[in-house]
């Protein structure tokens, strides 16, 4: 797969479907990119599963913190990578060891290893690099253009109004 550029439909398939996220590099610190792409996922819908051995058995956001992929008790469909490059490809190799090996591997921005990702698919998993599912699902769902920022999407259909604030939706096929 070239990992140089993904389509809409890749990957808004892979956010439409995953529903359980592991974050690996998860910071209780609220002024890092891990903490409110934590924040912003579960608030989405996403089990979030907070992985940091440093902070092992506290919670972020009321989460459990796990020191492990192996240690998370429940499957996971997900696993977003928060490391830097040269940690990605033990991360990938921890979570296709797992019993279930998620569906996903997910290289935040400015992570790449390709011969992880080349692990991975070989396995049978989608591999995202150098993206974040946050800013994705922003793009997709249409909330960035609140922001003002023009996400290449045009609909001329009506937002879906929720509950409270109003969330858009990527699920505008």
């Amino acid at each position: 797969m070239n990992h140089d550029s993904y389509s809409d439909d890749y990957i808004r398939d892979i956010l439409a479907t995953v529903k359980t996220v592991a974050m690996v590099g998860a910071s209780a610190n609220t002024a890092r990119p891990s903490y409110f792409v934590l924040k912003y996922l579960s608030e989405r819908g996403f089990t979030m599963l907070p992985i940091n051995p440093g902070l092992a058995g506290e919670t972020i956001l009321d989460l459990p913190v796990y020191a492990s992929l192996a240690d998370v008790p429940q499957p996971i469909d997900m696993v977003d990578v928060f490391r830097r490059s040269d940690a990605a490809g033990e991360v990938v190799d921890a979570a296709l060891a797992l019993a279930t090996p998620p569906k996903v591997i997910w290289m935040q921005l400015g992570v790449r290893d390709d011969a992880a990702a080349a692990r991975a698919e070989a396995r049978g998993a989608k591999v995202v690099m150098n993206r974040c599912p946050k800013i994705e699902y922003g793009r997709l769902s249409g909330e960035i253009r609140w922001s003002g920022v023009n996400s290449r999407i045009q609909s001329a259909k009506k937002p879906i109004a929720g509950a409270g604030f109003q969330r858009l939706t990527i699920d505008r096929r």
